[in-house]
């Protein structure tokens, strides 16, 4: 590395982007500094991810405890103090984790929030740091630019829903999206009434029809959300007596009071760090990088929710590290996205493996596709399963290219799945792996197997 410059590589925003492009490259002998303006480890590990898990993971016990007829004269409560000492404590552990890795590969870590001032520099703090190449991977912040009284009204956000001390009798959520979804289950499951609202005419819009209808069905009929599509929330407010939000449902507009409201109205790249300043393109959907994530600085990248695009920590660690091993190795290779997974932790979990009907239909692809009640398996049988199903895809050839499963533990399920595209394998040979037959993923053999006598769709 020239003297010229304090580091080779500066990596902005510690996400799973960040983490692995700084850990990988360091590895190789690389000089890299890490910058994070909060938490090191990013959103992922610190608000969302981790300590999602552990929150949802306890609401959903809560709930199956208390629907189950053998501990109904058990007086169950929700310590909500307690839930938020085990995702502290889940965080905790996840860190040392982390921060071990940047340790173990050297990588230099600067906390503080960066700002270009030219090409070369950034400020971090009262510090000016230069180096030859700089990655981006700064992240995305939550959308609020279309509500009006956001600036007036306390309301809870994706971090802080799941960090509440007092369970509110009612709750507003905001967006039916996957997170909004979550956060409407945390809060049904432990006994609040909750209203969820969507501008679109169906809630996870982002998924298959079927979704929607299935987790419909069991948030309306098991958890008692009551869901309002097509409502547009314009406004957010709180006086004496309560917090309140005006919508608009076709030309009417309405009013709902609240004890609270949490906002799920999905994200924004975080765009403002300077880039102007370094000759960066930028969107507000996101900075303009082509294939091999260069920006329109030919010494700076971008990886990550700050480039646009559909939010996973499962890609932004494939454009990571195939960033970092291009930059490596010198080569051009694109990211592969095959076999990636998507997941909204509710009651039902929902796995999307690689593309889901929609995907394909928008590409204009041929496909074939079946479609496994849970009901028909044992498994399902035997815990007299209502909802949820296994749906396969397949392309002409009969090799699987996309799976939606709406299923207990489905993240289980898809890891067979996720093998099967990523590895080029058959309905035939998923319909002749032998499989637990009292278990779930029985159902990934009768789907396969029935989509082998399948017509063409």
């Amino acid at each position: 590395m020239s003297k010229k410059y304090d580091f080779q590589y500066v990596v902005i925003g510690s996400g799973p982007a960040g983490s692995t492009v700084a850990t990988t490259l360091a590895k190789a002998k690389k000089g890299v500094a890490l910058v994070e303006g909060r938490f090191f480890g990013g959103s992922n590990l610190n608000t969302h991810d981790v300590p999602y898990k552990v929150a949802l993971g306890i609401a959903h016990s809560y709930a199956k405890i208390n629907a189950s007829p053998e501990y109904s004269n058990q007086d169950l409560s929700v310590n909500l103090p307690a839930i938020i000492n085990q995702e502290l404590k889940a965080v905790v552990t996840a860190s040392k984790h982390n921060k071990q890795s940047y340790d173990e590969s050297s990588v230099i870590c600067l906390n503080g929030y960066a700002h270009f001032l030219d090409a070369h520099t950034i400020a971090v703090k009262d510090k000016k740091i230069t180096s030859a190449n700089f990655i981006l991977a700064t992240g995305a912040h939550l959308n609020t630019k279309d509500i009006s009284g956001i600036d007036t009204t306390q309301y809870l956000t994706p971090e802080t829903a799941i960090k509440i001390r007092h369970l509110p009798k009612v709750i507003a959520v905001v967006g039916a999206g996957s997170t909004g979804c979550e956060i409407a289950s945390f809060f049904a499951e432990l006994g609040s009434k909750v209203i969820l609202l969507e501008s679109a005419d169906r809630i996870l819009p982002r998924e298959d029809t079927e979704v929607s209808t299935e987790i419909t069905k069991y948030f309306t009929k098991e958890l008692g959300v009551n869901i309002l599509n097509k409502c547009k929330v314009v406004a957010i407010g709180q006086d004496a007596t309560s917090k309140y939000l005006i919508f608009r449902y076709g030309n009417t507009e309405k009013m709902v009071r609240v004890e609270e409201v949490a906002l799920a109205t999905g994200s924004l790249p975080n765009t403002d760090c300077g880039l102007e300043n370094a000759n960066i393109k930028y969107k507000e959907t996101g900075i303009t990088v082509n294939k091999l994530f260069e920006t329109s600085a030919k010494h700076i990248y971008a990886v990550g929710d700050c480039i646009g695009g559909e939010s996973s920590t499962e890609r932004a660690y494939q454009q990571g590290l195939t960033l970092a091993t291009n930059i490596i190795k010198k080569a051009k290779n694109l990211v592969n996205y095959s076999g990636i997974t998507r997941l909204i932790d509710t009651p039902l979990q929902i796995a999307t493996v690689d593309a889901n009907e929609q995907d394909l239909i928008k590409r204009g692809r041929k496909f074939k596709k079946v479609i496994l009640p849970l009901s028909e398996t044992t498994a399902g049988q035997i815990d007299g399963l209502k909802y949820g199903f296994v749906k396969l895809i397949v392309n002409k050839n009969n090799y699987i290219i996309g799976a939606t499963i709406v299923a207990p533990h489905a993240s289980l399920l898809a890891e067979e799945i996720a093998v099967a595209i990523r590895h080029h394998h058959t309905a035939v040979e998923l319909a002749s792996t032998p499989h637990l037959i009292n278990s779930y993923n029985h159902a990934i053999k009768l789907a396969a197997r029935n989509l082998i006598i399948k017509k063409k769709h």
